[in-house]
């Protein structure tokens, strides 16, 4: 599914997918559209539970921190070797693991 939120303000995926599944019950009031909703509303829940247990969405925007940190260099130093380049992303990468690495650490409290 796609990442929430985004500048242009749109819905999600899931959110779209479970708007669309609002939509059909209200307009039609069945058991089967009913149960259609339930359903997919569960599934968000429980994506959404998972991910704030897990960590996942602070994973992800870690890694999106080090890919732009790794851009961010290469933009600013056109010239760099590649020796500069494997440094500065290795510095990224173990920078990114040990945020990861913390991020299991506390969720062992």
């Amino acid at each position: 599914m796609a990442a929430p939120g985004n500048a242009a303000g749109e819905m999600t995926n899931a959110q779209l997918i479970q708007q669309l599944a609002l939509l059909n019950w209200l307009k039609s009031d069945t058991t089967q559209s009913k149960d259609i909703l339930t359903a997919i509303t569960q599934l968000q829940v429980g994506r959404e539970i998972f991910n704030r247990l897990t960590g996942q969405g602070k994973v992800e925007a870690y890694k999106k921190e080090c890919i732009l940190q790794i851009a961010d260099y290469v933009q600013k130093n056109p010239s760099a070797s590649q020796r500069q380049l494997n440094t500065e992303v290795e510095k990224q990468v173990l920078l990114f693991a040990a945020r990861v690495q913390a991020l299991d650490s506390g969720s062992l409290l």
